[in-house]
Parts: structure tokens; C-alpha cells; sequence
């Protein structure tokens, strides 16, 4: 942690961002920006750049400023590259490698409010950002803010008038089943199950894979995501199986997340011509976007694909990527290289490793 001395004077900059799912192309962004008092220089937002349409930024008034403080404080508690650090200090650090952190306030209702926070990956290697869906409810003058996978957050999705009917049961509909995704067989001959997830384009068409296995940040964890382009789907992206739908960079941002009702969810991101999703129920192989270079939150992309990757869904509403290593997704089943981006997958016998042009299949 660093000491008192060695932290910046900060300057609060709220980026407020209207997003219009209608034109997303018709996003404004203005800045104001305000020396923070010495008394406040430890505010979790100082430094947060954050995003609400203009009426949601009314109806909030001055109490806005403690939403984003609540919801700050748990995206920096929660995020892989600011633990450790006090909120201001994290901030910095991430500001000092070109990453910001991000929180989205999309609707209010009376004393809720929902959206999507990340913190942006680095733009020095390919990978994707850490992003959470939010819920806050304000009780007795104080925001509580539950990110996917706090306690908060699960009491919050049962409550929440906005949460709607149908992405209420889909994303309770794992979690009352009292388990957690099917765990990794230790029979080489058994392939774990995935609940009928297709790979991200049409069924019996095909995309070319061009990076096998590796981790979501590009670094460390699992080696939960690949990498498609090309082909004959005509570079659409498609949803691996149906749930509810969000886009995660806001409208015109390429990154989208599906939670599906089965126990897991997937993320898609480097899109462009994104269709904007807000917790929006969307049936199997439904349009996401178009493959692309789309860094939104941060990254890097070289050429045209989607970086794909598999997340488990458990009980507590938390989302984690996890292992592709000997699960099926798309009729094929995927297996770790000896270094990230070189596994194959196989099915009826034969064997697909970066290069190959591979078909999406039901079965």
C-alpha cells in the first residue's frame, strides 16, 4: 500500500456519457472536473470515470456522488490488480499503466439503481477487462452497492424492480438447483458437460480458429477463452445459447455478456457493429456483432475475431471464467496446448489446432 506522501492530488473527472440504445452513435461525453478537497481525497470514485444518461444523472442529484463512491469501492475490492491498495492508490496505479475504471449507472427506480463497472485491460497485450453487472439499493440514506457474487448482490436481484421477470429467472434458475456446473473428470474419456453451448456463430456454418485455450486477461488463470475469425458466417457473432444479454461497454461498445440459465455464461468481445443489450433476454445464436478490433476496455486486437470466453455461473450469482480444458462446446471437444493459444479441440475423430476452419455443430 503506499503511504500518504507518495499518493497524487486527485482531480475527480466524471465522464457522463448518454447512452441511447436507439443511436448509440449519437453518444456525448462531457467532462467536469474539480479539484477534490483534502478531507475527500480518499473517496473510492476519485479518479473513476463514469458513465449515466443525463435524466438518470437528474434524478439522482447530489446523491450520485455517493452511488459511484459505493460501487467503486467494491469494483476496486473485487479487482485482481487493485488488491492490496487503498481506492485512491489503485486507481493511479491502473491511471499510470493507461486503464480506467469504470462505473455505468444505467437506470434508477426510487431507491435502486443498476449498471455494469470494469476495470479496462491492459492495452499492451491481448486479453479482456475484469467487469461486473451491479446492483445498489439505497437504504437509510446509504447506498449498498452488491456486484455479481456478493451476498448483496443475490439478495438484490430477488428484490430489484429492476431486474425484470424473465432475467430474474434466468439468472436464479441455476442457483435454485443447489449446485455448481459440472466439475472436471479426471477420465480423459469423459467429457464434461456444458448444458448444449455452440460456439459464437451459426450452427453448420463455419469460422476459423485462430487461438486455441488461453486465459481471458491474456496472462494468468484459467485457460477459459479462444479466438475465431473468418469463414462463411459472414463475421457475425452469435450467442452460445440463449439467457439475458448486457452490453458491458455501453452502446457501440464491442465487449457483450450472456448469462445463460444453465449454470454458465459467456463473453464476446472485439466486436464492432454491436447490438446493445441491457440484462435483455435473447434466444440461442442471436446477433451480438460482428467480429472486429473493438477495444473498448482496453486490450489489443491485431485483426478481425472475437475473443470468446466460458464462465461458470454458480449459486452465488458469481460469475468466474473457468477451464475449457476437455469440455465440449460446439460439438467439439477442447483441450489445453502446452503454451496458451496452442490447444486443438477434436470431435468424431478428428483434431483442429489454430488454423483450422471448423464447423459450429448442435451435436
Amino acid at each position: 500500500m503506499l503511504s500518504r506522501t507518495s499518493v497524487r492530488t486527485a482531480l475527480a473527472a466524471l465522464a457522463v456519457t448518454g447512452l441511447l440504445v436507439a443511436a448509440p452513435s449519437a453518444t456525448a461525453t462531457t467532462r467536469d472536473s474539480a479539484t477534490t478537497p483534502a478531507s475527500t481525497a480518499q473517496s473510492p470514485s476519485a479518479g473513476v470515470t463514469v458513465k449515466m444518461p443525463s435524466a438518470v444523472a437528474d434524478r439522482l442529484g447530489t446523491d450520485r456522488r455517493a452511488l459511484v463512491d459505493a460501487v467503486s469501492a467494491d469494483v476496486l475490492s473485487r479487482s485482481h490488480d487493485a488488491k492490496g491498495l487503498a481506492p485512491k492508490a489503485a486507481v493511479d496505479k491502473l491511471a499510470d499503466e493507461g486503464r480506467k475504471v469504470v462505473v455505468d449507472v444505467r437506470t434508477v427506480s426510487r431507491d435502486w439503481a443498476r449498471g455494469v463497472a470494469y476495470v479496462e485491460a491492459s492495452r499492451t497485450q491481448h486479453g479482456e477487462p475484469e467487469g461486473w453487472l451491479y446492483i445498489a439499493h439505497r437504504k437509510d440514506g446509504r447506498w449498498v452497492s452488491g456486484l455479481e457474487g456478493d451476498r448483496e448482490f443475490a439478495d438484490h436481484v430477488a428484490k430489484s424492480p429492476l431486474v425484470g421477470k424473465t432475467e430474474r429467472q434466468t439468472m436464479t434458475a441455476y442457483a435454485q438447483r443447489k449446485a455448481t456446473p459440472q466439475t472436471q473428470t479426471s477420465s480423459v474419456g469423459v467429457l464434461a458437460n456444458t448444458n448444449g453451448l455452440l460456439l459464437p456463430w451459426m450452427p453448420d456454418y463455419y469460422m476459423t480458429l485462430t487461438g486455441g485455450a488461453h486465459s481471458s486477461s491474456g496472462g494468468t488463470g484459467y485457460w477459459s477463452s479462444l479466438d475465431f475469425a473468418g469463414g462463411n458466417a459472414s463475421g457475425r457473432v452469435r450467442s452460445s445459447r440463449e439467457g439475458t444479454a448486457t452490453s458491458m461497454c455501453g452502446a457501440g461498445g464491442g465487449w457483450t455478456r450472456v448469462i445463460h440459465p444453465g449454470g454458465f455464461s459467456t463473453d464476446y468481445y472485439h466486436m464492432w457493429n454491436a447490438t446493445y443489450y441491457n440484462g435483455t433476454s435473447i434466444a440461442r445464436s442471436a446477433l451480438l456483432g460482428n467480429i472486429g478490433t473493438d477495444t473498448c476496455a482496453g486490450g489489443s486486437a491485431t485483426g478481425a475475431h472475437v475473443h470468446w470466453s466460458l464462465r461458470t455461473y454458480d449459486a452465488n450469482y458469481n460469475g468466474q471464467y473457468t477451464w475449457l480444458n476437455g469440455r465440449t462446446i460446439g460439438g467439439w471437444a477442447w483441450w489445453n496446448g502446452s503454451s496458451q493459444y496452442t490447444g486443438c479441440a477434436t470431435r468424431l475423430g478428428v483434431t483442429a489446432c489454430p488454423g483450422t476452419a471448423i464447423y459450429n455443430r448442435t451435436s
